[in-house]
């Protein structure tokens, strides 16, 4: 076959163009994201950015669409808040007030969506041949506190967003190269954590600068026509790309319901509806029938809530191996009225944003399957299980401060066993914090860590494990959980059962216990806390699981004796009854 080149006409030139060329420009932006990904891992400050890795690198073009991200960062930072950080900051300046070496940096909730410890910075890109703005580099990052009534800035007790922490409404860091000292000030003086703070603050200047940089180089090297063109067909490539997997869907209106278990101040819950429109190679994602925005901070705003469910759930299920960038999402439209929990107005407390997000993107799936069911996975236990412990030092009266959420079972599909424990849909590829670390740094033990037994959902194929940690603290503190889908926990497909629900158990030094699913308490040395998180739904009729399977199962702990035998229908003799 015969390579077809184009020629793209410009004021002064005819730049050609040819499939090669778009490959290696394709390819070499994302591993220009991946490298800076890699340099934040290095230079960052807080176990929180280089070990967990709450942040993610992406590239945008002069309008702020994105081009591409890096392969490990968090999908919830990059479907569509760094498009909509950017062109909050060029409504704002413009065009022609972003200079070469600006970096902006925003949080504001009327804009990304989310708590405001998601900050995100971006430099603009100009080519280094001509003063032509290209693009933007941008980095989204947790920043681990930026004020408000509550270490971590995130709090139970918050009603509006000015109890979280300090706004940045598209301000400049740094203006023509050079630092604006007074938002450093701003910045320096509204955290509890200067030092760890300005450590990862650096560390994402770092990587927008070496972003921008390594941007500006390939581009100067084939001309901006020939990378704006590249660009246009990489979108229109991954266009035809998405269109065809929809078109492969049977055209209808597929609905799913599910309940969040309650808002963590109210007891309520909240009943959720998603319906999916597939029509030819188009779809609609109606989140219209969701809970109206809450008091208490698990709201999201449209373009950190709503849009990135549907961006999730749309690559997770049709294009999970394709690129990621604005020509994947053109025939995916939204319904999506504001004032709902995904689409909060700006005052709304939204300390735990996420909290909805996973089931949600669960139910978009959980509704195409009644189209595609052979494609369609059992849930998964979809909550962050967040853990957050606090307190000071005893020595320096420093704050100090360690936030954990749980890795839980994926659902099992039509022929394998559900993966994990992984994070969430969410997450993508974000870590455990080493135990070592945990220990070296916090005053607490961590006595166990282990598969949860019988937390994955019975099937032919069964659902992934949840884990189970347990935690003997050394010192007094305060914690904060928040566990979500205990009403709904993750449900089984085609005959498969639900997996077991998540939990969290304070032990009192005395012998007495309670349960703490969205609390927060204060806790003693001698107190232990046990952290169970949910397991993936299975897939298929228990009953005709393979006895080898369940002999393995078994050997291995993932299931017990009484589950073999009551579930699965095997005896101790290894027969089935």
């Amino acid at each position: 076959m015969t390579a077809t080149i184009e020629m793209v006409s410009t004021d002064t030139v005819l730049t050609p163009i040819d499939p090669v060329t778009v490959e290696v420009i394709r390819r070499r932006l994302v591993a220009i994201a991946d490298e800076v990904d890699v340099n934040i891992t290095r230079t960052a400050f807080s176990a929180y950015i280089y070990e967990y890795k709450d942040y993610a690198v992406g590239i945008v073009d002069a309008n702020g669409d994105l081009i591409c991200q890096c392969t490990a960062g968090m999908p919830v930072f990059v479907a569509d808040v760094m498009r909509a950080a950017v062109q909050d900051g060029l409504d704002l300046y413009g065009h022609d007030k972003l200079y070469q070496g600006d970096i902006v940096l925003t949080n504001y909730a009327g804009t990304i969506g989310q708590h405001l410890n998601n900050v995100t910075m971006y430099t603009p890109i100009y080519t280094q041949t001509e003063p032509e703005l290209i693009g933007f580099m941008v980095v989204v990052m947790h920043w681990i506190d930026v004020g408000g009534r509550d270490v971590g800035s995130i709090s139970k007790f918050a009603t509006d967003i000015f109890q979280e922490g300090i706004q940045f409404r598209t301000v400049k860091l740094h203006s023509h190269g050079e630092r604006v000292q007074e938002i450093y000030r701003m910045i320096e003086h509204n955290t509890r954590f200067p030092i760890e703070m300005m450590g990862d603050i650096n560390s994402q200047i770092g990587g927008c600068l070496l972003g921008r940089d390594s941007v500006a180089e390939l581009a100067g090297r084939y001309g901006s026509a020939t990378f704006r063109r590249s660009i246009e067909t990489i979108w229109n490539q991954s266009e035809a790309e998405a269109r065809a997997a929809i078109a492969a869907i049977p055209d209808g209106s597929y609905t799913a319901e599910a309940t969040l278990d309650n808002d963590g101040l109210n007891p309520e819950p909240l009943p959720c509806k998603v319906t999916v429109i597939v029509k030819g190679d188009e779809m609609t994602i109606d989140l219209s029938a969701l809970p109206r925005e809450v008091k208490a901070p698990m709201n999201s705003g449209r373009s950190g809530g709503g849009s990135t469910v549907a961006r999730l759930a749309f690559r997770y299920l049709l294009l999970p191996e394709g690129d990621a960038n604005e020509g994947t999402f053109r025939p995916l439209h939204l319904i999506l009225p504001e004032g709902t929990i995904v689409s909060a107005g700006p005052t709304a407390p939204m300390g735990s944003y996420n909290s909805a997000l996973p089931l949600l993107i669960d139910l978009v799936i959980r509704a195409l399957g009644q189209a595609m069911p052979n494609r369609v996975a059992a849930a998964h236990y979809g909550t962050f299980s967040t853990v957050a412990y606090a307190g000071r030092r005893p020595d320096s009266d420093e704050f100090w401060q360690c936030h954990d959420s749980g890795f839980g079972g994926w659902g099992a599909l039509c022929d394998m066993d559900g993966p994990g424990p992984f994070r969430t849909m969410c997450h993508g590829d974000t870590r455990l914090i080493p135990i070592e670390l945990h220990e070296a740094t916090y005053p607490f033990m961590i006595e166990s860590f282990s598969l949860l037994t019988n937390s994955g959902g019975a099937g032919e194929y069964r659902g992934g494990l949840g884990l189970e940690r347990r935690y003997l603290m050394l010192g007094p503190c305060r914690i904060s959980t928040r566990i979500e889908r205990t009403l709904c926990p993750a449900w089984g497909m085609n005959g498969g059962d639900a997996g077991r629900a998540g939990a969290a158990l304070i032990e009192r030094a005395d012998g007495t216990t309670q349960a703490a699913l969205k609390e927060v308490v204060k806790l003693e040395a001698g107190d232990r806390v046990r952290i169970q998180t949910g397991g993936g739904g299975g897939y298929g009729d228990p009953r005709h699981r393979d006895r080898d399977r369940v002999r393995t199962d078994l050997r291995c702990g993932y299931i017990s004796m009484t589950a073999a035998q009551e579930v699965y229908g095997f005896d101790k003799s290894g027969e089935w009854t």
